[in-house]
């Protein structure tokens, strides 16, 4: 079995791409049906994969901005109980504010700089994902409609040989 998507989707290219054309047609072919939909079913199998990663990078990323939270309230904290501490003389009090203040500009920035990476992180990964589920989809689209090109072309070919059988209309089906 395939690895991932994007692997599942080449296999399945491969497959149409190396199909024989169908009679009197350069631009159809026949294709193994069970054959296309598996890879289909394995393509939608993988779906929830992709999908759990990306839950898992957004739980990595609230982590990571509630670590970088607490980081800062530690700080914070830090500086509050050092500036209390320090209040017995005024030149002493203005160091500690100035240094918790320090201290607090650091921490947000850190926060800020830990989030912006957790951001780009994660809508790079839902980038990515979202990419892989619409080529999947757009490919999708593409073997059903050279599906119903193949079927269409075979029940023109069937009726004019005087077949009489009915034939399977997909585009009736959408609609």
């Amino acid at each position: 079995m395939a690895s991932g998507v994007e692997e599942l989707l080449d296999m399945l290219f491969e497959m149409i791409d190396e199909a024989k054309n169908a009679p009197l047609s350069s631009d159809k072919c026949v294709i193994e049906r069970d054959r296309a939909l598996d890879l289909i079913d394995d393509v939608r199998s993988q779906f929830p994969i992709e999908l759990t990663e990306a839950r898992k990078m957004m739980a990595r990323r609230a982590e990571l901005e509630n670590e970088a939270k607490y980081k800062a309230e530690a700080i914070v904290k830090a500086a509050e109980d050092r500036a209390r501490q320090l209040l017995s003389e005024e030149a002493i009090t203005q160091q500690a504010r100035q240094r918790a203040n320090e201290m607090m500009q650091q921490a947000e920035e850190r926060s800020r700089d830990l989030k912006r990476s957790a951001n780009e992180y994660c809508e790079d990964a839902l980038r990515r994902t979202e990419e892989a589920v619409a080529e999947a989809y757009d490919e999708i689209k593409k073997s059903r409609a050279r599906f119903r090109a193949a079927a269409g072309v075979s029940a023109s070919s069937q009726g004019s040989v005087g077949g009489s059988r009915a034939m399977y209309d997909a585009a009736a089906d959408e609609d």
